[in-house]
């Protein structure tokens, strides 16, 4: 893989976050009755900075909670052929609850739908919002972002990588060209 460029720094990813934390608020008029679920593995920790944000505007903890989504992946299904639930208690009570879902990157959707999919499996939520860091294009399903860090357009043969301090020990989003690979890392 070639590096591309440099899409965000560790200033910029800190920039938009704070960012998107205030749309958070704007959009349902307070945080009332509001739950961040990050994706695990990148979307936890950018739920929990979100959470962190808001608590410093608002001066309310914002609870969060997690979803692993291996059972649900249906592009998984030829690498294992029995995938294994690795969280259905999502940590936090959803019943009737506004559910901002947090991920890192946006590509197919597949990933998203899939969250959808193991909440509502869990209880019924007032209604999803989808965050994202990184909204790269090429949708599968129509399932769009209510908030985005930034939209970058992408070929199939790009790949964005998204690291994060709490996973990698760096904060950036980096742009990689490669024929080999369309998967996000």
């Amino acid at each position: 893989m070639n590096l591309k460029a440099v899409l965000l720094d560790d200033k910029a990813i800190k920039r938009t976050l704070i960012r998107i934390s205030h749309e958070i608020i704007e959009r349902n008029k307070g945080i009332d009755d509001i739950v961040l679920i990050g994706i695990k593995r990148r979307g936890y920790p950018l739920a929990q900075r979100l959470a962190n944000y808001i608590e410093g505007i608002e001066g309310v903890k914002v609870e969060v909670g997690y979803v692993d989504i291996t059972l649900y992946r249906d592009d998984l299904t030829a690498l294992k052929k029995e995938p294994t639930v690795k969280n259905l208690d999502l940590g936090i009570t959803i019943k009737n609850k506004k559910i901002i879902l947090v991920d890192d990157v946006l590509y197919t959707c597949r990933t998203a739908r899939a969250a959808i999919d193991a909440i509502i499996d869990v209880d019924r939520p007032q209604g999803i919002q989808l965050a994202v860091l990184i909204d790269r294009g090429h949708k599968e399903l129509p399932i769009r972002a209510d908030y985005v860090g930034k939209n970058i357009p992408t070929s199939k043969s790009e790949v964005i990588k998204v690291m994060l301090s709490e996973i990698d020990g760096d904060d950036s989003v980096k742009i990689y060209d490669s024929e080999e690979t369309t998967e996000k890392l």
